[in-house]
């Protein structure tokens, strides 16, 4: 996988709180080493066992998952010869006692997750070392009963301390005088009293320490010399026997190196396997089903880095087309559809649950690409076009049948014109490559490539045109508006400006549509000439759209052969020859022969030659005999609405203003 494109897509993020959720070095070494998939019978088993893990976080219980405090280091000497200490030893026994516990809950759990239940069968708790490691430890210290030689050599210690202490007694009450206080204590394992400097020639015997003003000096006395190298004597007994313990049990603890290093990875796979079904269960995740081949099903998909504030995301690629256009307005949620389709492409790639609906169904990807924000970069001298050209260049080495790439703003930072053949070119490259492209864009020459091409189609995120509120929902099948003037307006842009703009729009528009109406009516469709599309949209024609232009020319043949073709009517949905699409009749064939045909809510001219009859409006609209209004079809929803008022009363100022090119009915 791309790395780049990964922190791009945030799975970075996403890779974060799962480490949180890890409990020990191991499980968190394991996430972090952690990378998406593309073997399905590696996926499907990731994805099996965290929803076997969820589903038994989904009950309450509490899973004995070990920290593993100390294991880590433990293991890395074992082997090595050395003579662990009791507080290691002591570690050792209490991680057995709880790969115990992990046994016997997973034992119990068969029925709820036989997979990961499994697992747990080749763990092994060590029973005779548990029972020897706390025979002999006991609070990070050996016990009396970890030898009969330990627990004399401690017999002989207690005495001879309590005849120093005896002796030492009686001292504080002989050198009185030259004592600073009556006190016992020990320095450096002698025992001592405290002598004022001034007096210590009263007091015979060792100095081992003095007090930080250097006025008490601490001194063994000569009394109880012999005494103390008598238990000195015992203390060297006592460490040689426990070294001697401490050696045995670490042998103990070497002969079963393989069950704990199977253990420890053991318990390290549990504990990833339950971050992972942690994580899953915060954004409720569920598990997607996997299909084998690109494809790209996403059911009420929220995307899990936004909480309570994701939109819920319906969207499908490589079922009937291989590319989505996705265009409508800035903040409108376009870039977070493509950053939901390439997460969740990597969280299900990387065995993790996904915050979406039942339905949901994923292909798995050998790549996923993302270009996704402008990339520049003043370190690496990449202005925004440049860091899309970098990008895509790669995508293009890399990019076959089993790639997902996802391509936020076509054609932005450089010449609009060269910038939207370039993105073109491309497109054209990766569908003939057969990658699931998902891309945004506001060019319109972009969304009529998208309409007219096998294999593309457009969609849109909703936009509320009254409030200028984006509704963040995503609809298949139609092309989008940018509503930018909209936005300027409410962003408090002078209306001076807005107006200046939009006057600028219908005039280019106005020049576009009749230099469009010319070239259809002389029987080509090249809306851009400069991108020449008419050969590739000729190979890119599907058969069924080849059988049904054969099918309307021979009923035309028919029709011609019995006398002239029926007129058409408004409403009736016909074949647009040119464009390889259908269109409902706005205003049935003038003198010349041309049709006024509503194509995508545009108004387009062309000869009645041109054109052959779908479905009849009778078919289409049963309800016309009862006076069914085609307004409906063919007007916006705000000119409705003010027509009809205008017909109820005279408002002044009120008007409806339609485009200079567009034909009135």
């Amino acid at each position: 996988m791309n790395n780049a494109s990964m922190t791009k897509l945030e799975f970075d993020k996403i890779k974060a709180m799962l480490l949180t959720y890890t409990v020990s070095e191991a499980g968190r070494a394991l996430a972090e080493r952690h990378e998406p998939s593309a073997e399905p019978g590696r996926v499907k088993a990731w994805l099996g066992e965290t929803e076997e893990a969820a589903a038994l976080l989904a009950t309450g219980a509490s899973v004995p998952i070990s920290a593993m405090e100390g294991i880590e280091v433990f293991m890395a000497l074992l082997g090595k010869g050395k003579i662990y200490s009791e507080q290691e030893l002591g570690n050792l026994a209490v991680w057995l006692t709880s790969i115990g516990q992990m046994k016997r809950y997973m034992d119990s759990k068969r029925m709820t997750a036989p997979t990961i239940s499994s697992y747990a069968d080749s763990m092994y708790d060590c029973p005779e070392l548990v029972k020897e490691l706390q025979r002999c430890i006991r609070h990070g210290a050996l016990t009396d009963q970890a030898s009969p030689a330990l627990a004399d050599i401690r017999r002989h210690l207690a005495a001879a301390e309590e005849r120093i202490e005896r002796k030492l007694g009686q001292l504080l009450g002989k050198y009185k005088n030259a004592l600073q206080d009556q006190l016992v204590s020990k320095r450096n394992g002698h025992y001592v009293i405290p002598v004022k400097r001034d007096l210590r020639r009263q007091v015979p015997g060792t100095v081992w320490d003095e007090s930080a003003s250097g006025q008490t000096l601490f001194v063994e006395p000569v009394d109880v010399a012999d005494l103390q190298a008598e238990w000195q004597i015992w203390k060297s007994e006592e460490e040689r026997e426990r070294t001697l313990i401490l050696s045995q049990l670490s042998d103990l603890a070497e002969e079963q190196s393989a069950a704990l290093r199977w253990n420890l990875e053991a318990m390290a796979s549990f504990d990833f396997i339950f971050a992972r079904a942690k994580l899953s269960r915060t954004f409720n995740g569920i598990k997607a089903a996997i299909v084998d081949k690109p494809y790209v099903k996403l059911i009420g998909a929220k995307h899990p880095l936004l909480g309570g504030k994701a939109v819920p995301l319906t969207i499908e690629i490589g079922g009937e087309w291989r590319q989505l256009i996705i265009t409508g307005p800035n903040t409108g949620g376009k870039t977070v559809a493509l950053k939901t389709i390439g997460l969740f492409a990597l969280m299900v790639q990387s065995g993790l649950l996904i915050p979406a609906e039942a339905g949901t169904e994923l292909g798995l990807f050998q790549t996923i690409m993302a270009d996704v924000g402008d990339g520049q970069s003043i370190e690496q001298s990449l202005s925004t076009f440049s860091a899309h050209m970098e990008c895509l260049s790669d995508m293009l080495r890399k990019a076959n049948a089993r790639s997902l790439i996802l391509l936020d703003e076509l054609a932005a930072g450089t010449d609009p014109g060269e910038g939207i053949a370039l993105s073109i070119a491309v497109l054209e490259e990766l569908l003939k490559r057969g990658s699931l492209v998902a891309a945004t864009t506001h060019f319109n020459e972009i969304k009529r490539f998208a309409s007219v091409m096998k294999g593309c189609t457009n969609a849109r995120m909703a936009f509320d045109a009254d409030t200028l509120q984006p509704i963040y929902k995503l609809e298949i099948g139609e092309a989008g508006d940018s509503y930018a003037f909209a936005i300027a307006r409410r962003f408090g842009l002078p209306e001076s400006v807005i107006k200046r703009a939009e006057e600028r729009v219908v005039a280019a528009k106005s020049a576009n549509s009749t230099q469009q109406r010319e070239t259809l009516n002389a029987g080509e469709f090249d809306s851009t000439s400069a991108l020449r599309w008419d050969n590739d949209l000729k190979r890119a024609s599907s058969k069924e759209e080849t059988k049904a232009q054969a099918k309307h020319k021979e009923e035309d043949a028919n029709t011609e052969g019995a006398g002239a073709k029926k007129p058409l009517q408004v409403g009736d949905c016909v074949w647009i020859y040119p464009l390889k699409r259908t269109g409902i009749v706005f205003q049935p064939a003038n003198e010349r022969g041309d049709v006024v045909v509503q194509v995508q809510k545009n108004k387009m001219t062309f000869n009645r030659k041109r054109l052959s009859l779908y479905i009849p409006s009778t078919q289409l609209y049963p309800e016309l005999e009862e006076g069914y209004d085609m307004d409906i079809v063919f007007e916006s929803k705000e000119n409705r609405k003010t027509r009809k008022l205008m017909g109820r009363k005279y408002v002044p100022g009120l008007s409806i203003i339609l485009p200079p090119d567009e034909p009135k009915a």
